[in-house]
């Protein structure tokens, strides 16, 4: 492979990864099985049957999780720990197709973990956001989009290299200038819901009664401190 195929492949496999493993390692595995590419060696182990087999079944699974409200959140959660390992696997494995040394290959294994870092959170939070709203059709819009993403991705990284790293460029430039304001509004949407399970009931609730004014107990307190003493 030429020096600009295989860094494409490179970076849009550490990408794709992130968004969605199991339909990243579907259409390089058919695109390599088929004769479509020519795979790296280190990735022609995604054309093995059994390989594709088992990505089918979680890719059917995730198909259906994905789209489901508050599901897609859980299932982002709990792939934090398999995209991005995953990613970096799949870069390096794309790497060797330099016929490089394992220096190299671990360098190109931090770039697409760093990758599928970028493409996974702000996935999951955009889709956080997204489940705010009561209804799905943003939900399925989105997931179906991501899917989309990552075969259309794919197939450009293999067949335009170029216009994929330029269009890689832009899309890393717009998660540098997304994840802080993504931040931002999760940290205000779960402080908010901090303030609706962790509100306390006003004085007025817990007594069954009219709070009192603190200026009005103290005055009535000195008032009857000086009773008692002129009593005395």
């Amino acid at each position: 492979m030429e020096t600009i195929d295989t860094l494409a492949l490179t970076l849009g496999a550490g990408w794709a990864a992130g968004i969605n493993l199991y339909a990243a390692i579907l259409v390089l595995g058919y695109l390599g099985m088929t004769g479509h590419v020519v795979l790296p060696p280190g990735l022609e182990v995604l054309s093995d049957p059994l390989v594709m087999g088992i990505a089918g079944i979680m890719y059917f699974i995730e198909f259906f999780a994905d789209k489901t409200p508050g599901v897609d959140s859980g299932w982002d959660a709990l792939h934090t720990f398999v995209r991005i390992p995953a990613g970096a696997l799949l870069a390096a494995g794309a790497a060797s197709g330099f016929e490089v040394n394992q220096a190299a290959e671990l360098a190109a294994a931090l770039v697409g973990g760093t990758m599928a870092a970028g493409s996974h959170f702000t996935k999951a939070g955009t889709r956080l956001m997204i489940n705010t709203s009561p209804e799905p059709v943003t939900n399925w819009t989105a997931s179906i989009a991501e899917d989309l993403a990552v075969i259309g991705g794919l197939w450009a990284a293999l067949h335009y290299p170029l216009a994929f790293i330029i269009m890689l460029l832009l899309f890393v430039a717009l998660v540098i200038w997304l994840l802080p304001k993504i931040w931002r509004a999760l940290k205000s949407l779960f402080r908010r819901i901090g303030a609706l399970f962790g509100k306390e009931p006003p004085l007025a609730e817990a007594t069954g009664g009219r709070p009192e004014d603190p200026d009005v107990l103290k005055s009535l307190f000195h008032t009857a401190n000086s009773d008692q003493n002129m009593e005395k």
